[in-house]
């Protein structure tokens, strides 16, 4: 009744919530007719006989399942369980001619249970609703047919018709048609998105106007929604040391409750004698019940579960509890520049040719220079030069991780790099003081130019990295991009400790100094958009993949995965984890201090049955009902 798996694994199977509807009411009508026969039972004076089958009915009935379950784990060496627990208390008190009170524990024991089982299902269902972002079929368009599939049989290369109002089966390009995309099942934002040809489209998002055509690019089991549903399903299996502890609780603290009861009955009996040895059988009795775990054992892992699904549906993936514990003492996030605090989106803005050359010529080399690179500045080099490329004449291509590119072009040697490639190789130049990356290109050994390319800062990065701060959370940058670059962006975000000029490996050794320095008790999370950032995601104590779902590296690299390229959510995430932390804090206090309090209060005599039941039953729903308030998004938002 206790075991996690019993109370949060989401149901797959067909009959699903229907086999769960049905086992609830089936619970509630039992009770009823134990309680029926428990009333009649009280009130039958005269026939003994009458009263004592009532009593045995509504025990059986009430308590046939926990008996049945006890004497299963028994056999499979599973002694010490809520079931042994409770039946081991109930059979005690019927020896001791208790029926009433046995049977009223049993009753009150399935109604805990009944209120456990609809609040835990209530976080269930809010989970499976973000489960339901599967769509059932795919309209695959053959030869000017559409026929209905299952997405699992869509091959990569097929077109599929999406309809308004259904939601994208599988991820791909828009071939035709233009439509608004609700896209809050994958990111969390209720704002539309507009896509028209050429456009990428993740499945699980709803089309809620116009008719698209999309070309597959992905089979179902490496699609958004595919990995989404993993990320999610798979979360419970990594542990927080919160669950572990309360796991290796359960273990040992059963036996010793139980093996206390015992002495409780033994001691007082060769002190006092035998006589009264039916008050400490009770009193033992009583203590069992009372020490059941079951608020701790059901409360604690529903809670990071619950935590879990609050973050994804606002399209924040976290891989496990154990990732949410770490993000609730935050310390210091560092940052990717590049696409992570900017957009990414890089524009040549100004073309500078040294003396005795032209525009036309830097440009044509660098965009020829480039051409098989896919960096975001050598697309925008390439989108700059308007002329169709010969890559015929482009020759022995090396391209030099973090510095650039060489390549042999009409049997001249062109370079088009930063100035470490320059300085490679013993090149003059001129620095400037021109607001963007500057990349230099040289031509047989003489510099014949510079390329000034600009990137926007994301228009919420500086709000997010306020928002961050009230935490008292430090910021850094590790970028590859110029000191120039790096400088005024950390200026205007207002970022003291920024990093430049880093190769990947570099960001590495970057990212061990500062773990080396930091505080045992707070982690570092790096940010990064996941396209070249695995190696510092998977290094980092908690690892933060923006807007990365179409990565699979990202995804594999990084804990959390942020669905879109919304820095705030860092924010959200850190006050979910928080938020969670405290729930779990609150329910283990609680449940263990009113369990130490009760139990001694039932020690020395001074606690019944009824209160014994509200110690196990009670404390355990209201431990639920407190996890619950994990799923409250709003909370984290506003």
């Amino acid at each position: 009744m206790c075991e996690l798996e019993h109370h949060h694994h989401i149901e797959h199977h067909s009959c699903g919530k229907n086999c769960e509807h049905n086992h609830l009411h089936n619970d509630i009508r039992r009770v009823y007719i134990s309680i029926l026969f428990l009333i009649i039972a009280f009130f039958i004076l005269d026939n003994v006989i009458v009263k004592y089958i009532l009593y045995f009915f509504a025990y059986i009935i009430s308590g046939f399942d926990i008996i049945f379950s006890a004497l299963k784990n028994i056999i499979k060496g599973k002694v010490f369980d809520e079931n042994f627990l409770m039946s081991l208390a109930t059979l005690g008190a019927i020896c001791l001619g208790e029926y009433p009170e046995a049977v009223s524990v049993m009753v009150l024991y399935q109604i805990g249970e009944f209120l456990q089982h609809r609040a835990v299902d209530k976080s269930r269902k809010s989970i499976s609703a973000l489960m339901d972002i599967r769509a059932e079929y795919a309209n695959v368009e053959i030869n000017g047919e559409v026929i209905r599939k299952n997405p699992d049989e869509v091959n990569i290369g097929d077109i599929i018709v999406v309809k308004a109002g259904e939601k994208v089966p599988l991820d791909g390009i828009v071939i035709d048609g233009n439509s608004f995309l609700d896209t809050s099942s994958l990111t969390g934002e209720s704002i539309l998105k507009e896509v028209k040809i050429n456009d990428e489209v993740l499945s699980g998002v709803v089309n809620t106007d116009g008719l698209l055509k999309i070309r597959v690019e992905k089979e179902y089991k490496d699609s958004a929604v595919s990995k989404i549903i993993e990320l999610v399903e798979n979360a419970s299996s990594r542990k927080s040391r919160a669950e572990n502890f309360i796991t290796k609780f359960a273990r040992y603290y059963t036996p010793i409750v139980v093996l206390f009861a015992l002495l409780l009955v033994i001691i007082p009996s060769l002190i006092y004698g035998f006589s009264n040895i039916n008050v400490w059988i009770n009193r033992a009795l009583i203590f069992l019940v009372i020490s059941c775990p079951c608020a701790l054992v059901i409360s604690v892992p529903l809670t990071f579960f619950s935590g879990i699904g609050a973050a994804s549906k606002s399209g924040i993936l976290i891989k496990g509890s154990n990732y949410l514990e770490l993000l609730s003492k935050v310390g210091t996030v560092v940052f990717d520049k590049t696409g992570t605090l900017t957009k990414g989106v890089f524009k040549v803005t100004n073309i500078l040719p040294s003396p005795g050359n032209n525009i036309d010529d830097v440009i044509k080399y660098a965009a020829y220079a480039e051409y098989y690179s896919n960096h975001p500045i050598a697309l925008s080099i390439k989108n700059s030069y308007k002329e169709n490329i010969d890559i015929s004449i482009v020759k022995e291509v090396k391209e030099y991780a973090g510095n650039g590119v060489e390549a042999k072009i009409e049997a001249h040697t062109i370079l088009v790099g930063n100035k470490k490639l320059m300085d490679k190789y013993k090149i003059k130049i001129e620095e400037n003081e021109h607001k963007g990356t500057i990349i230099y290109v040289a031509k047989d050994n003489e510099l014949i130019g510079s390329i000034i390319i600009s990137d926007e800062i994301k228009d919420n990065a500086k709000y997010s990295l306020d928002l961050l701060k009230k935490f008292n959370i430090k910021p850094v940058i590790l970028t590859g991009d110029s000191i120039n670059n790096a400088k005024q962006t950390a200026e205007y975000l207002g970022i003291n400790d920024f990093y430049a000029g880093l190769l990947p490996i570099e960001k590495v050794e970057k990212l061990e100094e500062i773990i080396s320095n930091k505080s045992p008790k707070r982690s570092i999370v790096f940010v990064g958009d996941g396209i070249n950032d695995a190696p510092v995601l998977m290094r980092s104590d908690i690892g933060i993949a923006m807007g990365a779902l179409g990565s699979d590296a990202a995804i594999e690299a990084a804990d959390v995965v942020v669905v879109d390229d919304n820095l705030s959510k860092i924010y959200i995430s850190i006050c979910i984890a928080k938020r969670t932390m405290t729930i779990v804090k609150q329910n283990i206090i609680f449940s263990i201090g009113i369990k130490v309090l009760f139990l001694f209060l039932g020690t020395v005599g001074l606690m019944t049955m009824w209160g014994a039941i509200f110690a196990d039953v009670g404390v355990a729903l209201l431990a639920v009902l407190n996890s619950l308030r994990t799923l409250k998004i709003k909370k984290y938002i506003n």
